[in-house]
């Protein structure tokens, strides 16, 4: 099969050659002074270039529609491999059904109500899908530990934001999306980890995903602890606001909350 770039220049060089001969034989046949040959061999070279630019338009816009259908299944099948690998990441951490996708789809929400939309929207989905692949470095024994964990734990367990950071920045697929997965653990009021960062210094992406993540964490079943009443969860979470949250992000998120709540449910990009 011949190459696209050899395919597109072929096309053009008979095209032209055709043109040079025919139209050539059309203008001897029809005129036959050298004044009226020369004035028609100049209207013929600029419709030649018009000609050749719309023959031109066409190959390559359906070549570069071509290379975009393989560019978009390719891209699916990156965030296919994703969803399957964070999958298999829930079921060693013990997650409930779906948590990764759950909190993706929520998120993905929240951030459109905030406006956020196209590329920025698909990478904030990949981040919060991998939200915790840092984990991938945590052992068992601290990752699944059914009780509180000591001192000495939460110093390792408080690595993965890290780990995440160093996994996905060298993958430039996932560059675009390491803002949750290296910051969803920072507060507004700057206490959180890895780094410290308080209010509008925490990537926007990884204030978004922070309410959805603590409220699937209070919601939900854990090795850890039980669920809370939803009340309760959304009392905390409101109480938080200007701490652990930005308070303008939870004031969408519940003014929202059962639109946000029923995306979890619904299909999403994932």
């Amino acid at each position: 099969m011949i190459k696209p770039y050899y395919r597109t220049v072929l096309i053009y060089l008979i095209f032209a050659l055709l043109w040079i001969y025919f139209s050539d034989a059309l203008v001897s046949s029809l005129f036959h002074s050298a004044e009226m040959i020369t004035r028609v061999q100049n209207l013929k070279g600029f419709a030649f270039v018009g000609c050749t630019a719309l023959l031109l338009l066409f190959l390559i816009r359906a070549d570069l529609n071509r290379i975009e259908q393989v560019s978009q299944k390719l891209r699916q099948s990156y965030d296919q491999t994703l969803k399957g690998w964070v999958q298999v990441m829930d079921i060693r951490h013990k997650e409930t059904g779906e948590h990764s996708l759950r909190v993706t789809r929520m998120t993905v929400r929240l951030a459109g109500l905030l406006g956020i939309e196209g590329d920025e929207l698909t990478y904030i989905a990949r981040g919060a899908l991998m939200h915790d692949a840092g984990k991938v470095g945590i052992p068992d024994a601290i990752l699944i530990k059914p009780g509180p964990l000591d001192q000495d734990e939460w110093v390792i367990m408080k690595e993965h934001p890290v780990i995440a950071r160093d996994l996905m920045r060298d993958i430039e697929f996932l560059q675009p999306s390491i803002d949750i997965p290296y910051c969803h653990h920072e507060r507004w009021n700057g206490t959180g980890y890895p780094q410290g960062l308080a209010g509008e210094q925490i990537p926007l992406a990884a204030r978004i995903f922070a309410i959805i993540d603590v409220w699937d964490a209070l919601s939900e079943h854990r090795v850890y602890k039980q669920p809370w009443p939803e009340d309760q969860v959304l009392l905390y979470i409101r109480e938080q606001a200007g701490i652990h949250f930005d308070p303008g992000i939870v004031e969408v998120f519940l003014d929202n909350y059962p639109e946000i709540k029923a995306a979890a449910k619904q299909p999403s990009i994932f």
